[in-house]
């Protein structure tokens, strides 16, 4: 059997005496089967992403009626944004695999991938602020024009919100080596739902700020 891959229970027969069966502790399962109110993490964790979902609708109002005035003067994208774009959901891929790895008893897998996707959360930190660099090179600042402000304010507040889901990936990683998640489960399905809606609002903030 390849290294890292945990072995299922063997079958038994129909003579076979079950032994009695442990209740599931609160970390086995973290996306929950319990339904949205059963489950306080899920719930607490959608109430959050509403929350900052809010906060971007306002952020967005509030542009729409900035940019109709006359000292708007369009930002050009710069490359580096569409680079650190594919890192960013190179990382959502790479978790999603990480959670079907481990859904499937593969735990050096997921430990793997796991490892992959804290890689390119911070490639992606890193490639933001290399970004706001390259920009801050060409005379371009948060108080240049209302659209450079825009831009600088919600970039931060997107990557803000990644370092805090970093945050929880280092959490997530102590927890898989210290075997705290039981292989199986999906104990990486609601670090995932954030992380996937990291990407989706990237997603949106670039279309927002230089295709809209």
């Amino acid at each position: 059997m390849p290294a890292g891959v945990l072995e299922r229970p063997p079958a038994r027969s129909a003579g076979d005496v079950l032994p009695p069966v442990a209740p599931p502790r609160p970390g086995d399962d973290d996306g929950g089967g319990h339904g949205l109110f059963g489950d306080t993490r899920r719930f607490g964790l959608l109430a959050f992403m509403g929350t900052v979902s809010m906060l971007f609708v306002g952020f967005t109002s509030a542009y729409i009626v900035r940019r109709a005035s006359a000292d708007w003067r369009p930002l050009a994208a710069p490359p580096l944004l569409f680079v650190n774009t594919a890192v960013l959901l190179a990382s959502s891929a790479t978790l999603e695999v990480a959670r079907r790895r481990f859904l499937g008893w593969d735990l050096r897998g997921a430990q793997a991938f796991v490892g992959a996707t804290g890689a390119l959360g911070l490639l992606f930190v890193a490639g933001q602020y290399g970004a706001w660099r390259v920009l801050a090179a060409q005379g371009v600042y948060l108080a240049s024009n209302p659209h450079s402000s825009f831009f600088y304010m919600l970039t931060g507040l997107h990557a803000l919100h990644l370092l805090g889901g970093l945050v929880w990936f280092t959490t997530v990683g102590v927890q898989m080596r210290r075997m705290a998640y039981a292989p199986g489960t999906d104990a990486l399905g609601l670090f995932a739902l954030y992380w996937h809606f990291l990407s989706a609002l990237w997603l949106y903030l670039l279309y927002l700020l230089f295709v809209m």
